[in-house]
């Protein structure tokens, strides 16, 4: 516990004291955000917040990661490493599509073929263990398709800062219970960094975290999803911790950018668009057509995806994969449906 509260100190302090020579920079050098099109916000913002939040986590890991256990978090790291550093050229200067999906892929291999952390089957919910090339490829895949839901989600003030910090308090507090100290540390550090940098996002934003950052904490999520679906396979049923859906639960703890990327991924292909057109049909946009605030639309997203949180630990011992995945797209449909027909009578 102390070295998880010294983790997420050395991150918070860190990230703290560099997100203003960040802001200073990236004025000085008009590395800011134009309002216009797509984007809600009414100022020219500085952007690359990102970077503070990755030197808080990437310091703090060094300092508080056991040396013995260096070899279980060096390829995390350097995931992360290339996904920051693609975010960030990004951020300077706009890389075309598959460039920047080059660098997601090329992070998410080193994690799936070298280290080895990959999804192996279907989890109870198909009996038997995939082939290894099919367990490289959907887990590629799943890398891929976490790290840019998150890098979605990041539209609004505050949003995906808080997005964030849920999803990896739940993470790391079943890694510390699990003794997994490695992953505690690291994501508790995350934690601070990100708390630090909410205190200049928060509404009206002097700082947002661009890709510099919604990449690197995108990957980061995924890497949490899959280790825990591994290491929650691993114990025994009767196990305290152990959650019967392994699969459901880890995407309890994501809800919001997962429903956020099926949604409008459905929306556009019934609209006869391209899934990947960008438009203002995200859930934060939805929203605020409602009249919320951006500080109340973050705060209503994060509260909903808390309230999965706890719905995943109050049935961890109900049921199955096999239940509670449909249960949970049936229960994000209805929660989709409600929202687009609050907006559809509103605006009628």
């Amino acid at each position: 516990m102390i070295v998880l509260l010294a983790a997420f100190v050395t991150a918070f302090l860190i990230a703290f004291i560099a997100i203003p020579l960040v802001i200073k920079y990236a004025i000085q050098n008009n590395l800011v955000d134009i309002p216009g099109r797509r984007k809600i916000h009414k100022q020219v913002t500085p952007s690359m917040g990102g970077i503070a939040i990755f030197v808080g986590l990437f310091i703090s890991s060094l300092i508080w990661v056991n040396v013995n256990n260096w070899n279980e978090i060096k390829f995390v790291i350097a995931a992360l490493t290339i996904v920051f550093i693609t975010g960030l050229r990004d951020d300077l200067i706009p890389l075309k599509p598959f460039v920047k999906l080059g660098g997601q892929v090329l992070a998410a291999t080193i994690l799936v073929v070298i280290y080895d952390m990959r999804l192996h089957s279907f989890y109870g919910l198909i009996s038997g263990e995939w082939p290894i090339w099919i367990s490289y490829l959907v887990s590629v895949f799943t890398m891929i398709i976490i790290t840019n839901s998150f890098n979605l989600i990041d539209g609004l003030d505050g949003l995906a800062g808080l997005i964030s910090i849920s999803s990896l308090i739940a993470f790391g507090s079943w890694f510390f219970v699990m003794n997994d100290q490695v992953y505690a540390v690291l994501v508790f550090a995350t934690i601070g960094a990100i708390l630090a940098f909410l205190r200049f996002n928060w509404e009206p934003a002097k700082i947002f975290m661009g890709d510099t950052g919604s990449l690197v904490l995108g990957l980061l999520l995924s890497i949490c999803v899959i280790h825990f679906i591994n290491l929650n396979d691993s114990l025994a049923e009767d196990a305290p911790m152990h959650f019967e859906a392994s699969i459901a639960t880890a995407c309890c703890f994501i809800i919001i950018p997962l429903i956020d990327t099926f949604r409008i991924i459905i929306l556009r292909v019934l609209k006869g668009q391209s899934p990947f057109k960008p438009d203002k049909q995200h859930i934060h946009h939805a929203l605020m057509r409602l009249g919320l605030s951006h500080s109340k639309t973050a705060l209503v997203l994060a509260g909903v995806q808390v309230f999965f949180i706890f719905m995943a630990i109050m049935v961890m011992k109900v049921g199955g994969d096999r239940i509670l995945l449909p249960a949970l797209f049936l229960l994000a449909t209805v929660f989709s449906v409600m929202l687009d027909r609050k907006i559809i009578k509103k605006v009628s």
